[in-house]
């Protein structure tokens, strides 16, 4: 692969015979992994999780040009070219969500700088993540992630994992954790001052952020976190319309793209307000930065659904890669009598021990369910569409038969 160095440029990229299928699979966990972490990376005003933001954001311009190298190689005919013409949509849309990031990440590199009262918000709006070093004397080091087992004990995740120069995206339960390890940990604030001395010999100090002070800020926080979310969820819907092949959820996909434009829009008017009345104006650029970055993300989730919404067709090829992926969507029926009938939702957490999100649900007289604020219980016939890792997904499935 080709790679970057900061002083002299980019490296040129030379075609590999390589799997496109593979390609995406990493192309997408990238992606989510960069939507992650640069939003962390600016709640925590965090140098060290923006410099990993910048590297991923590198890693993505070389999968990107090496998959469009493989697919038009792939393209012998007409017919192939109009299958695969949806497949470079994806390629790119992927491609924007790891810029849009890395223009996040630039809040915190390029000390654009942003209100106090945004982490506030941000704090409500994401996990926390932390970025941590193995240190030579900890108690994980030399252990699989089975053996720790810290998601049940504390609810903390490990979402991934730099070795050197190579990455482990979502980390299985074998995986196991080495000296020098730098991981990426996600989880409840309580969880995290726990593990993080314990993986890294240093403490975790969170800062308590200020409440906003201006009227017309607070309602443009408000706005930026509900377009984050939207985002992240039109991206989610968006590779399980292409998975399941359904024009439904592409819809939603594009409904979802209106919205975050509508609040764009009145979240630009609230932040012109609010300068009227802050002492420094310019510190609220890094607001609108994150503004435009963020719609950004919400465009590249519609432009993963071209194909479904033209009628194109699915390529097998983006199917398999959504499929493979690290964390990965799954469609689930609940079965009448099953332990999952009658089970309650609670922004879109289901009341099980299982770690996976619930997206959407179609309800078979009330048409689609969609957000992170999910709020019911399920029912018999309910078609869920979850997302988590393989293991959660399988135990999922085994609750709703």
């Amino acid at each position: 692969m080709g790679r970057f160095d900061g002083r002299d440029g980019p490296l040129r990229v030379r075609y590999e015979p390589t799997s496109v299928k593979d390609l995406l699979v990493e192309m997408k966990d990238t992606a989510e992994l960069l939507i992650d972490l640069s939003y962390s990376a600016v709640l925590h005003g965090s140098p060290t999780i923006a410099h990993e933001v910048v590297e991923l954001e590198h890693r993505m311009d070389v999968l990107q040009m090496r998959a469009r190298m493989s697919l038009m190689l792939a393209a012998r005919s007409p017919d192939e070219a109009e299958t695969l013409a949806p497949v470079l949509g994806v390629v790119g849309a992927a491609d924007k969500i790891s810029d849009a990031a890395g223009d996040i990440a630039k809040i915190v590199t390029e000390e654009i700088g942003l209100p106090d009262a945004m982490r506030g918000a941000l704090t409500e709006g994401v996990e926390t993540l932390v970025r941590g070093t193995v240190s030579a004397d900890s108690a994980y080091a030399g252990r699989t992630l089975k053996d720790i087992d810290l998601e049940s004990k504390t609810g903390v995740r490990v979402i991934a994992i730099r070795r050197e120069d190579d990455w482990i995206f979502n980390p299985g339960p074998k995986t196991q954790i080495e000296v020098g390890d730098v991981t990426l940990l996600r989880g409840p604030e309580t969880g995290v001052v726990d593990v993080h001395p314990t993986l890294t010999g240093d403490p975790f100090d969170p800062n308590e952020p200020p409440e906003p002070a201006i009227n017309d800020l607070e309602r443009a926080v408000d706005s930026i976190v509900l377009m984050k979310n939207l985002s992240e969820l039109a991206v989610d819907l968006a590779y399980g319309s292409v998975l399941f092949d359904n024009e439904a959820l592409a819809e939603e996909v594009s409904n979802l793209e209106i919205e975050v434009d509508a609040l764009q829009s009145r979240f630009e008017a609230w932040t012109l307000r609010a300068a009227q009345e802050a002492d420094d104006p310019v510190s609220l650029r890094g607001l609108i930065h994150l503004g435009v970055a963020t719609e950004e993300i919400s465009d590249a989730a519609l432009e993963i659904t071209e194909g479904v919404m033209r009628d194109i067709g699915v390529h097998p090829v983006v199917e398999m890669a959504v499929q493979e992926s690290d964390e990965i969507i799954t469609r689930t029926v609940i079965v009448e009598g099953s332990n999952l009938d009658g089970t309650r939702i609670e922004n879109g957490i289901p009341a099980t021990d299982i770690s996976t999100s619930v997206i959407a649900i179609r309800r078979p007289d009330e048409g689609w369910l969609v957000g992170h604020d999910i709020d019911t219980t399920l029912r018999a016939g309910d078609a869920v569409l979850s997302k988590g890792t393989r293991t959660s997904a399988e135990e999922f499935e085994a609750l709703a038969a």
